[in-house]
């Protein structure tokens, strides 16, 4: 990789993986594709989304794919790889290619996993459910997201060999993610994604209702509630907006570790700083991510501050970038 700095190669072999978003879409078209008996011919990520932008509406697309205020960091998590070069090692035996990884001591044969992102339901009539069969298919690994269309039960069930992890908010109510967590260990999730870099949630801001195109479903969000709102009213995102937790701190983080036994991943971190905090503390993978560019504008690509991190954290806890 050029530029060739030791501590960015460093970063790059240690336990890393990317989770791209647009994988989630790959492999929920995946199962369409196979019943129209079509061959997929795409070989880099920029096919895959290419193939995802033509097999969805202009509203789906916009709903996954649009840019935060300007689009600045949105943009850069694109250009920031681009910066970068490959320098090969030749006069290698390439007969027999490994491209496994071992992530949380499970062996996964693909070093890209899906990243938590909600409403599969919109690429999929079987949402989560599709996704997660194509993920367990690759042997590779899953974040469900709490914005799941489906309960994060039933998605263990649609593939029960396959690797899952399951991201959860933040609650006013601990006993909610009491709840949760439980839910996962016995669902067979081995471990917690916790998402830090969304002080503010995009619901508690909107003005205007959104008319989804599908019927929406959030049970692992809901769980025993009587919810008599229908997603994107206003009325509902009132309600989001009182369950929820927004201002999540570091007494939240220790609250989970103490209250799982599962290993407990932070998404979102950006700075050096917060990864040592959260390796202090006990915290099992630094998931360095900037949200895609679609919650805070103005932020640094991942790859460019996936080094000092990696430096950071020092070996004490896996690394693993998006963007």
């Amino acid at each position: 990789l050029a530029p060739a700095t030791a501590h960015f190669h460093r970063s790059l072999s240690s336990n890393t993986f990317f989770n791209l978003k647009i994988l989630s879409y790959v492999l929920s078209v995946f199962p369409k594709m196979s019943e129209e008996n079509v061959h997929p011919q795409e070989t880099s990520v920029a096919d895959f989304e290419k193939n995802a932008r033509e097999k969805s509406s202009e509203f789906v697309w916009t709903y996954h794919n649009a840019p935060g205020e300007r689009g600045q960091t949105f943009m850069d998590n694109c250009e920031a790889f681009k910066r970068y070069r490959l320098i090969p090692r030749n006069l290698r035996d390439v007969y027999i290619r490994d491209t496994s990884v071992t992530v949380l001591g499970t062996k996964l044969d693909l070093p890209v996993a899906i990243a938590p992102t909600a409403a599969h339901i919109f690429v999929h009539p079987e949402a989560e459910l599709a996704t997660f069969r194509g993920a367990a298919a690759m042997k590779t690994g899953m974040v469900l997201s709490s914005w799941s269309h489906h309960t994060l039960e039933d998605v263990a069930a649609a593939a029960p060999s396959g690797v899952r992890w399951f991201y959860m908010l933040f609650y006013r109510d601990r006993g909610r993610m009491k709840q949760l967590l439980e839910r996962a260990e016995r669902a067979g999730y081995t471990a917690i994604f916790l998402t830090v870099d969304s002080p503010i949630y995009p619901f508690s801001l909107r003005k205007r209702p959104v008319a989804f195109p599908v019927k929406m479903r959030l049970p692992n969000v809901w769980l025993d509630d009587v919810v008599p709102y229908t997603p994107g009213t206003l009325q509902h995102e009132a309600y989001l907006t009182r369950i929820a937790k927004e201002a999540a701190t570091w007494d939240d983080v220790k609250w989970v570790l103490r209250n799982t036994s599962l290993p407990v991943v932070l998404k979102g971190i950006l700075s050096a700083d917060d990864a040592q905090i959260a390796v202090d503390l006990g915290v099992s993978g630094i998931y360095v991510s900037n949200h895609g560019g679609r919650e805070q504008d103005g932020l640094p690509a991942t790859i460019d501050v996936l080094p000092d991190i990696v430096d950071a954290v020092g070996g004490k806890a896996e690394v693993y970038p998006d963007g």
